[in-house]
């Protein structure tokens, strides 16, 4: 019976070139399904409502371009949505005066603060084999996706590390923060895609962690900025 999961695996997900103990369960492989899915939970934790779907307009050069985005809350300090599965806390950061002409009176400044989820991914629990990933190395594909807005020139940042048994030891890592276009206003705010393929990494991967940081801002109002759409796959290959 081991052989037939065994093949079957194989055969569905292409593993002809990957090492395949007897020792695995193949059973239990098959069931989890490690390959081509999202293994990141609650993906979308953002209240997105219907207008934040809509497709993009377009630019609207006719309008000022520091307008805040559209996603207000009344309330300082709340998100909205369900953030279950992930870890979340709250950077507030110092007002940046250094813009400001000496002497000139200020009536508000814009308080900005990082809003950080992180979620981590047990590879071994998700059904992927100790062979498979130290010596075939299948490629991790991160997938994010932000909206675009006028709070900052940085309103986002991504780090996703992979690390070893020990969950402390980091065998490679990716990070990035996009520069946003202040001077471009587009009325429905799009939705911008960041990506990386974790491919040649060596062996001793166990885990994902995953962090992504968003830029808040609170100036007669609450704004915020959301992610959706948040991926961590393996896929059942290797880059050349």
């Amino acid at each position: 019976m081991s052989t037939d999961w065994k093949k079957r695996c194989k055969e569905e997900w292409g593993l002809q070139d990957a090492p395949m103990p007897d020792s695995v369960d193949w059973k239990s492989v098959y069931e989890a399904k490690p390959f081509n899915r999202n293994l990141l939970k609650n993906p979308s934790p953002y209240a997105l409502g219907q207008e934040d779907s809509r497709p993009d307009e377009g630019d609207q050069s006719d309008v000022p371009p520091m307008v805040p985005p559209r996603r207000a809350m009344c309330i300082p300090g709340f998100i909205e949505g369900d953030f279950s599965d992930w870890t979340t806390s709250t950077e507030d950061l110092p007002s940046d005066m250094s813009r400001i002409p000496k002497g000139a009176v200020v009536c508000a400044v814009p308080r900005y603060s990082w809003f950080t989820l992180e979620q981590a991914v047990d590879l071994k629990a998700e059904g992927l084999w100790e062979e498979l990933l130290d010596d075939f190395q299948p490629e991790i594909v991160v997938q994010d996706r932000y909206e675009e807005s006028h709070l900052h020139e940085f309103i986002y940042q991504l780090l996703v590390k992979l690390l070893g048994a020990d969950k402390t030891t980091v065998i490679a890592e990716y990070t990035v923060t996009p520069t946003e276009d202040r001077g471009a206003y587009s009325r429905n705010h799009k939705w911008k895609e960041v990506s990386h393929v974790f491919s040649g990494y060596g062996p001793g991967v166990r885990h994902v962690h995953f962090l992504h940081r968003l830029k808040n801002q609170f100036l007669n109002g609450f704004y915020t900025t959301a992610s959706s759409g948040s991926s961590v796959i393996v896929r059942p290959m290797k880059s050349p």
